[in-house]
């Protein structure tokens, strides 16, 4: 029996287990349900060992579970290949915009809704059919590869411990690929591969003047008022192209090849009806030079989240306030360093504020780095023939504007990423009804059952 067919034989069992797991309310952001994500995990564990993985494990955090499982190659010298996921989800509220239980899956046509359908526990379900039809379709007794699965139980809510789980099993996860299957294509119709996620960093600038609000009229214009000053610094943070004006912002950024601008100008985007989504924005903003979705996938970027000071209440207030605030964060891409950003900003802060000012500048944490993989490197190219094998058809490429554990992924355990995954940008995730496209995991699992022979060849 050929992998396509003995997937479609199997789509019954495998959409019927899928919502089993489903069913289990994994929230890792809710303490309440912290038994649940330990279900989940326990779950998620014996499957795994009922589907033939020799090695399974439930592997401890100072936090929640994750779901380690291992099949080896009967050839000790083939690729090692490890394929993450999480099995957490998001919250359900508002729970009254939910058309179904969020926890009681349930399938429309061939749509399945349910919490956590496509973020991620379908996308991490769709590797277990294509193992089995891997191996069904070439009568073997192992993969072609040596696969791995990391399952995480805490990346809903911000992967806490998952660095620390990553170096401290670093030898049991070496590896030579890293597939990832927790993000979208570009529709069902366009299948695309994702090659890159931006990183995240955030502040908190205080200007502090005078030791308490003053009176307009006594001291207005003759003493620095610190909104005035907050109110220049945050205009100088771009110049009139829209740059960063951070000193070394671009030195590390890892430019567009002409081949990746190309492609993306090839996808179906109508920019028109990409503004109405954005909360019905009437004008493209941003860097000049680059399309929308090349800044939204593959620039770097300062956004000024809140500004706040003085009297904000009801009526007027004729001050000078003492002190101002404002929250910016910086998306970033391949090559930048959070950390190398924070201090840029102090420096720049430090550079700009007036005379009669202070300033503090505070980091919350370390920041997200961002994560790449070239589209000429081995392991993508082998994932782009497996997913056109199993779509038969083109397979495009996009990056993703968000962020996530990935870059930790590939700088301790020191292997490439390959993402590979068949969600919808209109799957709401982390939304009421969220679904997946059930046909779209088949492929996924076809896409799968394709990849480890194409890695056992290019990694070779």
């Amino acid at each position: 029996m050929d992998v396509a067919t003995y997937i479609q034989a199997g789509r019954d069992r495998f959409v019927a287990d899928l919502k089993d797991w489903l069913a289990i309310p994994s929230i890792s952001g809710n303490p309440a349900h912290a038994g649940d994500v330990r279900r989940s995990a326990d779950w998620l564990a014996a499957y795994l060992r009922d589907q033939g993985f020799p090695t399974v494990e439930t592997w401890e955090t100072p936090g929640l579970p994750a779901v380690y499982a291992e099949w080896p190659a009967d050839d000790p010298e083939a690729p090692i290949v490890l394929v993450y996921g999480h099995h957490d989800v998001q919250p359900v509220e508002p729970l009254a915009e939910w058309d179904t239980d969020p926890f009681a899956p349930t399938e429309i046509g061939d749509r399945l809704i349910g919490r956590g359908a496509s973020d991620d526990k379908g996308q991490v379900f769709f590797h277990t059919l294509g193992v089995r039809a891997a191996l069904a379709a070439s009568g073997a007794a192992a993969p072609p590869v040596t696969i791995k699965m990391l399952v995480e139980g805490e990346e809903e809510s911000g992967s806490v411990h998952f660095a620390g789980l990553l170096r401290e099993h670093r030898h049991r996860l070496r590896c030579d690929a890293i597939v990832i299957s927790d993000t979208t294509m570009w529709a069902a119709d366009v299948p695309s591969m994702c090659t890159g996620m931006r990183g995240l960093t955030e502040a908190e600038i205080t200007l502090r003047g005078p030791s308490s609000d003053l009176h307009s009229g006594s001291f207005g214009g003759a003493v620095p008022n610190p909104l005035h000053a907050m109110a220049k610094l945050l205009a100088a943070l771009h110049d009139e192209d829209e740059r960063v004006t951070l000193p070394g912002f671009y030195d590390d950024v890892v430019p567009l090849t002409d081949e990746e601008r190309a492609l993306f100008a090839r996808l179906p985007f109508d920019e028109d009806a990409w503004l109405r989504t954005a909360g019905e924005s009437r004008a493209p903003y941003g860097e000049k030079g680059y399309t929308t979705l090349e800044r939204v996938w593959a620039r770097p970027t300062a956004e000024i989240n809140g500004m706040w000071g003085g009297h904000t209440g009801p009526g007027g207030k004729t001050i000078v306030p003492r002190e101002a605030h404002a929250k910016v964060s910086f998306r970033l891409v391949a090559g930048q360093d959070p950390g190398k950003v924070q201090e840029s900003l102090k420096t720049w802060v430090a550079d700009n504020t007036p005379p009669g000012i202070t300033a503090e500048v505070r980091i919350p944490g370390a920041g997200v780095r961002p994560c790449f993989s070239p589209i000429d490197s081995p392991g993508v190219r082998a994932a782009r023939r497996a997913m056109e094998r199993a779509f038969g058809r083109e397979i495009m490429f996009t990056r993703e504007g968000g962020s996530g554990p990935e870059a930790d992924l590939a700088d301790i355990l020191e292997a490439p990423l390959i993402f590979v995954a068949v969600g919808l940008d209109d799957d709401r995730i982390h939304a009421p009804n969220e679904k997946v496209e059930i046909p779209l995991l088949l492929k996924g699992a076809e896409t799968a059952a394709y990849l480890w022979e194409e890695l056992a060849a290019a990694l070779r």
